[in-house]
């Protein structure tokens, strides 16, 4: 028989929250969160975090969560606020409206034990936020209508645990909570399928004009590294959830994700961490520099010990290393940013990885989102420096990247936060879905196998839905 294990008897609470936390354990499966997941993934607001990978370093838990108690849903200059009391809209900087109201509606907890959330704000965080960061110009063309941010505030969660093979309902009101979702049926939908091939936002000799122009840009000494991408679009049918599965099964992206907004969905299978924040300790992990796998063993062997020794890989992954200590810096605890790991090879399905591990201590003086803002958007997609290059990324690239480049993750009531880069991120609206494809252009690029290594990102994503 199953129970309910309030943490006041094993941990120390904190005397000034409204409720205990609970954590009532439920059977485990290796997929179930997503069994769970199949009855709400029609419901606006019902999300999904996925470590799909039983390899990779960073794939563990699955966070499922649904019926927040406040959203926040920034377009532009405005931020939509509903919670208990009503709602309202605001100019206020999001980050900060972010932080209020997680602290009015979910406030801090002590929790000590390993499940990574235990209730808070959950959502994405477009690129385009990074407006209300710095001041851009507006060149590239806005058309969609999903927005530049939107968080739930949780008061529940179902985790799941690959590694100890544990799962639990965490929370407030929790066997009410899970009553609920049991409760909950699967909508019907067709099944997916593209009606179109793959169109991209610019031609094979448009890229290499813009290729030209970065040049230009950086042999001037305006940048070091510019992050230039193209966006494919294809319209679809059916159901964005049956799609994301597919991508899932294919990429294993320890960051996945899939997010039902009001406006459609996103879809997410990231192989990349943005920033994580556990017992105060800041980690952030960019990506820079890739090749393609191969189905012949001793090749893919080689080709990830050429990347390993690839100098201008290296050079790349370094700007983004200093840029991203930089960021980290504004926020941590003086003397604290180290680079514990410098140019790992990590391997995914389609590709292999040039990644960093930068870490820091978070100060007293601030909260996980002051880090979120402090480093948005994250370096290892704009260049460096990071203002201008993203200056040129809007002057360069025909349309806005949304979600893409932007982030994807959570800051607990306990203090923990983990985020990932959304790479490897579909947009899906209006029977339309939206993929982007980028790399980081530095003075010795070559324009060929730079635009080729776009195509290889997206070569577990275009094809596989294609089918």
């Amino acid at each position: 028989m199953q129970r309910t294990i309030s943490l006041s008897q094993i941990k120390q609470m904190n005397n000034n929250a409204p409720n205990c936390l609970e954590i009532k354990p439920i059977k485990y499966q290796n997929d179930l969160a997503k069994q769970l997941f199949d009855s709400i993934e029609h419901q606006p607001w019902a999300m999904l975090l996925r470590s799909p990978s039983r390899t990779h370093i960073d794939s563990r838990f699955d966070i499922l969560v649904a019926q927040p108690i406040a959203t926040l849903t920034t377009n532009g200059e405005y931020t939509l606020v509903k919670n208990p009391d009503g709602q309202f809209t605001s100019s206020s900087d999001p980050f900060d409206l972010l932080q209020a109201e997680q602290t009015r509606w979910l406030s801090d907890i002590n929790y000590e034990g390993d499940l990574p959330f235990v209730g808070g704000a959950l959502g994405y965080f477009s690129y385009d936020l990074g407006r209300r960061v710095e001041k851009l110009p507006e060149l590239a063309k806005k058309d969609l209508d999903t927005p530049d941010m939107a968080v739930g505030l949780y008061e529940w969660a179902v985790i799941v645990d690959h590694n100890q093979q544990s799962a639990a309902i965490v929370g407030v009101n929790v066997e009410r909570h899970y009553h609920w979702l049991l409760s909950q049926t699967p909508m019907p939908s067709d099944n997916f399928a593209l009606n179109s091939s793959w169109q991209s936002n610019m031609t094979k000799s448009e890229y290499s004009q813009k290729f030209a122009k970065v040049q230009e840009y950086l042999l001037s000494g305006d940048c070091y590294q510019i992050n230039l991408a193209q966006r494919f679009v294809a319209e679809y049918q059916g159901s964005e959830w049956q799609a994301y599965q597919k991508l899932e099964a294919v990429n294993q992206g320890p960051f996945s994700a899939f997010i039902r907004t009001e406006q459609g969905a996103i879809l997410s299978v990231s192989p990349e961490r943005f920033l994580e924040v556990k017992d105060r300790v800041i980690e952030t992990k960019p990506i820079k520099g890739t090749r393609p796998r191969s189905d012949c063993a001793q090749q893919d062997e080689q080709s990830a010990l050429d990347l390993a020794s690839a100098e201008k890989d290296q050079a790349e992954n370094l700007m983004i290393v200093d840029l991203l200590r930089n960021d980290v810096g504004r926020v941590a605890k003086p003397g604290t940013v180290h680079v514990p790991k410098l140019f790992d090879i990590e391997s995914f399905p389609a590709v292999h990885h040039l990644v960093s591990t930068i870490r820091a201590e978070l100060d007293s003086q601030y909260a996980p989102a002051d880090l979120l803002r402090a480093s948005f958007p994250g370096g290892s997609i704009t260049g460096a420096p990071k203002i201008r290059a993203m200056e040129i990324i809007e002057e360069l690239e025909p349309h806005r990247r949304s979600a893409y480049c932007g982030s994807i993750g959570y800051i607990s009531r306990h203090g923990r936060m983990d985020t990932s880069i959304t790479i490897r991120t579909l947009v899906a609206e209006q029977g339309k879905l939206h993929v982007w494809a980028g790399g980081g252009l530095v003075a010795d690029s070559q324009c060929e196998s730079e635009y080729q290594e776009t195509l290889d990102k997206l070569s577990r994503i275009l094809p596989t839905l294609a089918q």
